[in-house]
């Protein structure tokens, strides 16, 4: 699965959610990937990528999603709403040189939070991970304090197995695993 330079391909579909592949070529992309990377919530749970500008937003589309897109053919796809397509968040499965195994990342803009798009997002991921890509465990990782991605984690079927440290972040993450077998 590759992306267009130009173009953006949809990858699942929800009853309300539209997921799609990112590109750095689209303007409205990178203005939304500035946006929620610079959200208090990403920057407490995440952490600062350093994206402060347009440039930024591209770089970090190219670097992360589309390079994961062209090298494994999955990564973090955006979230939009079906009705005019407005952005909510990004979603989707990433591969990590500090884990084992793919795990699942999800982010909204606040102002879409609490309206059960990120469960639908991550459910249509897990089920792409495990019937399409034939995954046999996807984990997850989270800052420490972080309630509503852990509730959501345990919706989804997660439990959690340790706190290790991750690259790129300053304290250790709370690692959750979902084998298929016992997904719900």
């Amino acid at each position: 699965m590759t992306t267009p330079a130009t173009d953006s391909i949809r990858v699942l579909q929800t009853d309300r959610l539209i997921l799609r592949q990112l590109s750095a070529e689209r303007t409205d992309d990178a203005e939304f990937i500035l946006e929620l990377v610079n959200e208090p919530g990403w920057i407490q749970n995440i952490g600062d990528r350093g994206v402060k500008n347009l440039d930024d937003a591209r770089r970090y589309i190219q670097d992360g999603p589309v390079a994961s897109y062209q090298k494994l053919g999955f990564g973090l796809l955006l979230v939009a709403l079906k009705d005019g397509e407005v952005p909510v968040g990004m979603c989707g499965l990433l591969k990590r040189d500090s884990l084992d195994n793919v795990d699942i990342g999800f982010a909204l803009l606040r102002r879409h939070e609490s309206k059960g798009y990120a469960y639908e997002a991550a459910a249509a991921v897990m089920d792409y991970g495990w019937n399409v890509l034939g995954l046999q465990r996807i984990v997850a990782i989270t800052a420490p304090e972080n309630p509503s991605s852990i509730r959501l984690l345990g919706k989804l079927g997660f439990r959690f197995d340790r706190m290790l440290p991750i690259p790129g972040y300053e304290e250790e993450s709370r690692l959750f695993i979902c084998d298929r077998a016992e997904a719900t």
